[in-house]
Formats: C-alpha cells, sequence, structure tokens
C-alpha cells in the first residue's frame, strides 16, 4: 500500500486550493488547485497526457517516433488505472488545476521494471516519482516545483525520505542535474546515439522545501 497525503493535510486549504494561502510567511503561487483525480477527470487527463507527451517528443526533436509516443501514452493511462481502481494504493497522482483547467501532474509508486533493471534491483525498495507533467503554456512557472514539494511532505508525513526518479529526455535531464546534481546511473546512448537514460536516488532530508515561486 503506498502512503497518501497525511489527514490534516488533506483536509487542508492546501489541497483544496492555494488561492492567497501563507505558510510561515511564504507566499504560495496563487490560483492553483492541488488535488487528487477522481474518475471524472480520467478522459481530460488522457488529453492532457497527450499533448504533454507530443509537446515533448517535439521538443526533443523525435516527434516521428509515432509508435514511442503511443506507447508513452497509454503507460501513463495505465498508472492513472492503477491508482483509479485502487483509490490510490497502487499508484498515487495529484494534479494541478487553474481556473479548472488541468496544468500539471505527478505520481509516486513503485519503481518501474526499466530502473529496476538499470540498477540490478539495487533501487528495488524506493519509491519512484513520476508523471511530472506541466502544460506547454505554463513551464518555468513553478508549478513542476509546486508538486514535487507536495509529494515530498507527503511522503515524510509517512517516514518515507528516499525515492528515485528517472527521464530519457535530454530538457528534464537538464532540469533534474540543476535541481539534484549528477544521477547516480547515467545509461549512456541507451535510447539511440546522443539519448541517455538518467536515474537519480534522492534524500529529501537533503532538499530545501519551499513554496517561493
Amino acid at each position: 500500500m503506498l502512503p497518501g497525503l497525511p489527514e490534516g493535510f488533506r483536509k487542508s486549504k492546501f489541497v483544496q486550493s492555494v488561492i492567497n494561502l501563507d505558510i510561515k510567511g511564504i507566499v504560495i503561487l496563487k490560483n492553483i488547485e492541488i488535488k487528487r483525480p477522481s474518475k471524472t477527470d480520467f478522459d481530460r487527463l488522457i488529453d492532457f497526457f497527450r499533448l504533454v507527451i507530443i509537446d515533448t517528443f517535439t521538443k526533443e526533436g523525435i516527434s516521428h517516433l509515432k509508435d514511442d509516443i503511443e506507447k508513452e501514452i497509454k503507460n501513463k493511462i495505465h498508472y492513472l488505472h492503477m491508482d483509479l481502481e485502487s483509490n490510490g494504493k497502487d499508484r498515487y497522482f495529484l494534479i494541478a488545476l487553474e481556473h479548472n483547467q488541468v496544468i500539471g501532474t505527478i505520481e509516486y509508486g513503485p519503481i518501474s521494471q526499466l530502473i529496476n533493471d538499470c540498477t540490478q534491483g539495487e533501487f528495488e525498495d524506493l519509491v519512484e516519482v513520476g508523471t511530472l507533467f506541466v502544460h506547454p503554456d505554463h513551464q518555468k512557472l513553478g508549478i513542476g516545483t509546486l508538486l514535487l514539494n507536495t509529494v515530498y511532505l507527503t511522503l515524510q508525513s509517512h517516514g518515507i525520505n528516499e525515492f528515485c526518479l528517472d527521464s530519457g529526455y535530454n530538457g528534464a535531464q537538464k532540469v533534474w542535474k540543476k535541481k539534484f546534481g549528477e544521477p547516480d546511473y547515467l545509461l549512456k546512448d541507451y535510447w539511440g546515439r546522443g539519448y541517455d537514460h538518467m536515474i537519480w536516488r534522492n534524500n529529501i532530508k537533503e532538499i530545501p522545501i519551499n513554496f517561493r515561486v
């Protein structure tokens, strides 16, 4: 069973809406609502996954890999099914909304087979954080950081301080290296010449958590 938001946190205004919320003098990003997805969100989340994944492949210069795009979309849909069918026990999503439009997602759960294989089982007991997607029109505005920090607090409230994440996208890898440093695993040319795969292992206690954007 995966940890969900702590009871007090789940009922707080933070989860329902971060409009004008201030914690210890730090003003949180306004007009953003973070919540758990429901079955009524399913169709629009599929549309959101498709939008972000196609945009990412295009920016990476690999938009011609149609089969890989569809495979990635289906994988995210599978994760979403796991969450909704288990009420967050097998996979746990959070979504960010602005004016009721989906502008971001994040989830955590058991590590993928890819991470397990590439680390030879070293990370098998860790939680994997993934599907950190931000709408193309809302990127570089702090939405991803807000979602990450929410997950950090959620995991810590259940005594979980370590997690892993991975990326095969050059753009995302630059972001993660800036945030987390060099990866623990670098698989050179894993996806083809010039397309590496990187895996990070992180301790939340070593990551500054604030909601200033």
